[in-house]
């Protein structure tokens, strides 16, 4: 492996990044407790923290975020939903989430990422490369990087980590190719993925070939039920072992994550706080001190420190803080409409060190029951009209027009999108 040096930093960042970058490393470092995770949680969730803003992009709501605190602010990405120009991406920096509802979105489809499907973004720093890089499913694996994670231009044009989906999930998916994500140990780097349909794939290559490579793809879990390894998985290093949660859909229709632990990342994941009833995130474990506006505690991220590409967490009992989508409760709109918003859990059983608080408001939702939809694979449709390239064409919950303004092909990306290409 090569490792990266104090050189080759200052030729590649001012210096005021390479003390963040150092600070960040640094704090990820230091050996943890080899004690077991613990195998129940407890949570406290804030109020939507993060939403859209009428600021003209017309946006329906802020969607599957990757955060990570590193020097001195939290840079946070996410998915964007809009009717006129479907999936992309956003990123927007704070120093402190009782401001992140003010915060500046930086819409990344105006760098070179560009326009088309883009989502489900995960960000993290390549010390092997003085590079920060940013996964993401663009109906493919997508990837792209950038030296300041501080300036949204400097992202590169995107790349694939594969040729093409690869044949083991196409032959058992039903709702796409979703929610990417990469860890690294000291040899090598995995890349995990899920289908909507009980599956959890992994594939690796060589820490000195990342990014290219990517192989031996493999079933790392599996599950006949679907609704129980759904998508939107994370896999963190605690301590000496790994930690993978996965999205699951509960018997009311709401969303929730179940847990496992591997002591490698090519082994046999074990289940931890892995029902329904003893989640390690959902409606039986999180309470909401400022009312509960939300049943569903779906796709997010844990808060990290160490910003590299092991995915360590600072603390041996587990994620303290967690930034997760909830939909507000009583929605009922079609899937691609729904306000989906992101807010805090904070650990109440991990007692290790947190990085951030939220003021605590009342909250005005109202109590209705959730309409929230579960799995179809078919949409209602309308071909008065064509739609140009790199519209959205099809999808779970999609209304519009099917039909492509030649020469585009409307093409499956995802249970919930299919694009004009």
């Amino acid at each position: 492996m090569r490792l990266f040096t104090i050189c080759a930093i200052l030729a590649a960042t001012a210096s005021s990044a390479l003390a963040g970058i150092l600070e960040a490393l640094q704090t990820g470092s230091e050996p943890h407790s080899a004690r077991a995770l613990p195998s129940s949680f407890a949570w406290s969730s804030s109020q939507p923290l993060i939403y859209p803003q009428n600021d003209g992009h017309n946006i329906t709501a802020l969607k599957d975020p990757s955060v990570i605190y590193y020097n001195g602010a939290y840079h946070v990405f996410v998915s964007t939903v809009s009717d006129a120009e479907g999936y992309n991406m956003a990123y927007l920096t704070f120093t402190d989430f009782n401001s992140a509802e003010s915060a500046t979105i930086h819409y990344l489809d105006a760098t070179a990422i560009g326009t088309g499907y883009r989502a489900a973004p995960q960000v993290f720093y390549m010390t092997t490369q003085s590079l920060w890089y940013l996964i993401f499913q663009d109906g493919n694996a997508g990837y792209s990087t950038n030296p300041d994670i501080t300036n949204p231009n400097g992202w590169s044009a995107v790349k694939d980590f594969f040729t093409s989906v690869p044949t083991i999930v196409s032959d058992n998916w039903t709702g796409g190719w979703l929610d990417m994500w990469v860890i690294c140990d000291d040899t090598d780097c995995y890349h995990f993925s899920e289908d909507d349909n009980g599956h959890v794939y992994r594939a690796q290559t060589t820490i000195e070939d990342f990014p290219n490579g990517m192989g031996n793809v493999v079933i790392a879990l599996e599950d006949s039920d679907p609704y129980n390894l759904f998508e939107a998985s994370n896999v963190y290093k605690v301590g000496s072992q790994y930690l993978l949660i996965v999205e699951c859909i509960g018997s009311t229709g709401h969303r929730y994550f179940r847990s496992w632990t591997a002591t490698t990342l090519s082994g046999t994941w074990t289940p931890l706080a892995a029902t329904e009833s003893n989640p390690f995130a959902g409606a039986a474990n999180v309470v909401f001190p400022g009312g509960t506006w939300t049943e569903d505690i779906s796709h997010g991220e844990a808060i990290r420190t160490n910003v590299d590409q092991t995915m360590t967490l600072d603390s041996s009992c587990g994620p303290t803080q967690y930034l997760y989508q909830g939909l507000p409760t009583g929605s009922s709109e079609s899937y691609n409409d729904l306000p989906w918003k992101l807010a805090l859990l904070t650990s109440t059983s991990c007692t290790g060190t947190t990085t951030t608080t939220t003021t605590t408001k009342a909250s005005s939702t109202t109590t209705k029951a959730s309409t929230t939809s579960t799995k179809t694979t078919t949409s209602a449709s309308s071909t008065a009209s064509t739609v140009a390239e790199y519209g959205q064409c099809g999808g779970i919950g999609y209304t519009g027009s099917t039909v492509c303004a030649s020469p585009y092909t409307c093409t499956y990306s995802n249970a919930y999108y299919s694009q004009c290409l």
